[in-house]
């Protein structure tokens, strides 16, 4: 965990942390982040209404806050068991002096720099309140009151800390050293923030990789769970990608590096959600907004119990101020204020543990209100990646044409042919005279034999197509497969069948989304035929193939009109345009582009469709919380705001009242930490 210096707490109900302007380089200097702030951080609350300042520098520390407490306690007793002694009114107003001093020195220099300012704001209100009783000669209760606030603003920005430090924990991840191949030969370590592009780096078994890269020796499991949120280790090999902060297995690999320290997947993540952290969800507005509204009209308030008993109920001056007074303590909107803040950073915290990265509150907030959510199908839907999924022989062959079809399809760069040679693993055999026939297929001779691998259009230029061999083509053609055949001088000895495979769980998905009431909609450019079938696979009725970018976004639109909120997922540059357009976009991490990933509100580091359903799950708890705190909050404040004015609420009751539904929504806000799949 870097280090977060003490004075780097949230001086009462901060609101979303500020972001860092650039993220730290992965794996460099991790011990120098101390987060701290020395502007004064008051928020606005979109309005123009400020509602409370805060300051990241120095606050009370345990000891003080401990000696603070004593000395309160202490006035208290003097107060209590020297009654009218003529030396304890003096002593006791020291002791409470003193204790005032320890614990609100930082509450006094904020609450009157912002009544210079106009702010009405918390540390205002406290300060007024606390020197009000402390001149009517309340002066034991004003100590307890400031110490007792003192300490519920030091656990409550502790706890809301753990929010924060859930995402800036991702910083320890990437380690500060890499291995780096020399021009000599050798290996020298050197700090990984000055590793260069294309560089060479090794990472032994058990070590965690430094940077991101792609592997160029060396084969290993990688557990990538910090990064993508997946549960089991990855298999890796030449041509794969490895990312910073992930950790390496059993095998020793060699990668050459993709991404400088400050710009690997693990740094753009961690910038991401700082940003997100940023960006107030439409209830932190909310309640912004009322609490600007709120805190000036507590004031208001206050000041006529004050003025309005004595002159219109006839009460006693010092009685209708004390109240006044409680009443203010009482309505500290502080557990207000802080009820948002933590739980939308938990639930940001939560989503990235699990490979989600949301990149704003609001974004979170609004992915409960989907009713639609469009699917491309390649990557998305699909693995993206063509597979040999049948095969049989056709001749007299028999296994044999297995060989002869790897022998040819090996000398291919082609996808279709690099599918049909993982599929067959068949030995290869040597060709001679090859030669690829573009659009067509390939020709060698194996053996002595003249063959050749090609499409359903070769076979026919070669006049070997039959009745019976046109039936099961089209058998295989209406299933969306990609057919190669493999054929000699004397007819068809093979037929392959290649398709880009269903993901296991994409149907997981599409049955998600559909209990959670959203209607799932496959937008493709492939053909239709194509995608009707991997359609009725995953479970999804309603299609749209042959579509250009500008077609996917129109259907977006028209989704828009006819459900609501709509989602739009997809991992290309093709489909940039509709996860802008979107109300939310999804996009494939893994393997999807970066301008598909920088268009999207949301992106799934896994390429896991199942991550959707949870984003919605836990955007209706989050929403849920949300909501709970409010309720909450103005509860608690109600029933001693009553109390208060009925004469019955002491400032102790008022300040533990306050502490309390302060801690209250902080803990019920940190639960979303723990939220799980499902």
């Amino acid at each position: 965990m870097p280090a977060t210096d003490e004075r780097h707490r949230m001086k009462h109900c901060c609101s979303e942390p500020a972001p860092r302007a650039h993220p730290a380089p992965a794996g460099h200097g991790h011990g120098g982040h101390d987060h701290d702030h020395d502007h004064d951080h008051g928020h606005d609350d979109g309005e123009g209404g400020h509602l409370h300042d805060h300051d990241h520098g120095a606050g009370p520390g345990v000891g003080r806050l401990a000696a603070a407490l004593a000395l309160a306690i202490a006035a208290e007793l003097l107060h209590f068991l020297a009654g009218d002694a003529p030396w304890s009114k003096g002593l006791g107003l020291a002791v409470a002096a003193v204790a005032i001093g320890l614990s609100g020195v930082e509450t006094y220099t904020q609450g009157f720099a912002a009544l210079r300012r106009g702010r009405l704001n918390i540390n205002a209100l406290m300060s007024v309140a606390v020197t009000g009783a402390f001149l009517i000669g309340q002066w034991p209760e004003a100590a307890m009151v400031m110490a007792l606030y003192a300490i519920a603003e030091l656990i409550e920005g502790r706890a809301a800390d753990r929010a924060r430090n859930a995402i800036a924990g991702l910083l320890a991840l990437a380690p500060e050293q890499a291995e780096v191949l020399q021009s000599d030969g050798s290996w020298r370590a050197q700090p990984a923030a000055e590793v260069p592009l294309d560089a060479v780096v090794r990472i032994r078994p058990g070590e965690r990789v430094p940077l991101d890269g792609v592997v160029t020796e060396g084969r290993s499991s990688i557990d990538q769970a910090p990064v993508t949120g997946e549960s089991l280790p990855v298999d890796k090999g030449p041509g794969d990608t490895v990312f910073a902060g992930t950790v390496n297995a059993e095998g020793a690999l060699q990668f050459r590096v993709t991404a400088a320290a400050g710009n690997t997947t693990l740094a753009r993540i961690i910038h991401a959600v700082e940003q997100a952290q940023a960006t107030r969800a439409p209830t932190q507005r909310f309640v912004d907004r009322f609490a600007a509204i709120y805190t000036p009209a507590v004031f208001v308030l206050a000041l006529a119990v004050a003025l309005g008993g004595p002159l219109l109920f006839g009460m006693a001056w010092l009685d209708a101020v004390y109240k006044a007074l409680v009443l203010l303590v009482v309505a500290c909107p502080c557990a207000l204020v802080i009820a948002t803040p933590v739980t939308v950073v938990s639930a940001l915290a939560a989503a990235a543990r699990r490979g989600i990265l949301v990149k704003g509150g609001s974004h979170l907030e609004n992915a409960r209100r989907l009713k639609a959510i469009a699917l491309d199908k390649t990557g998305t839907i699909t693995a993206g990646k063509p597979q040999l999924v049948h095969w049989e022989a056709l001749g007299a062959g028999g296994d044999a044409s297995a060989g002869l079809a790897a022998a040819l399809a090996a000398r291919s760069d082609h996808p279709v042919s690099r599918a049909i040679v993982q599929g067959l693993a068949a030995a290869h055999q040597p060709v001679d005279d090859f030669r690829a026939l573009p659009g067509r297929g390939l020709q060698g001779r194996v053996d002595g034999r003249e063959l050749v691998l090609g499409n359903h259009r070769l076979i026919e230029e070669r006049g070997q197509c039959s009745t019976a061999l046109e039936a099961l083509l089209r058998t295989h053609e209406e299933q969306g497969r990609t057919l190669t055949l493999l054929a000699d001088a004397g007819g068809v000895l093979a037929l392959f069948a290649v398709a880009d495979t269903i993901k296991d769980s994409s149907r997981e998905a599409v049955a998600e989304f559909k209990r959670l009431g959203v209607v799932p909609v496959m937008l493709t450019g492939d053909n239709l035929a194509t995608a009707q079938t991997v359609a009725r696979e995953a479970g999804i009725t309603e299609v749209q193939g042959n579509l250009l970018p500008e077609d996917k976004l129109a259907a977006i639109e028209a989704l828009q009109q006819r459900h609501g909120a709509t989602a739009m997922t997809g991992d290309g540059i093709n489909d940039a345009p509709a996860l802008a357009r979107a109300d939310i976009g999804f996009a494939m991490g893994g393997a999807g582009t970066d301008v598909a990933m920088e268009a999207a509100d949301v992106v799934i580091m896994n390429d896991d469709l199942r991550r959707i359903p949870e984003t919605i799950r836990l955007s209706r708890r989050t929403h849920g919380v949300l909501w709970q705190n409010i309720v909450l909050a103005l509860g608690i404040k109600s029933v001693f705001m009553v109390l208060a004015l009925l004469g019955t609420a002491t400032m102790w009751m008022a300040v533990f009242a306050d502490m309390g539904a302060t801690l209250l929504v902080v803990a019920n806000g940190l639960r979303l930490l723990r939220a799980r799949a499902g």
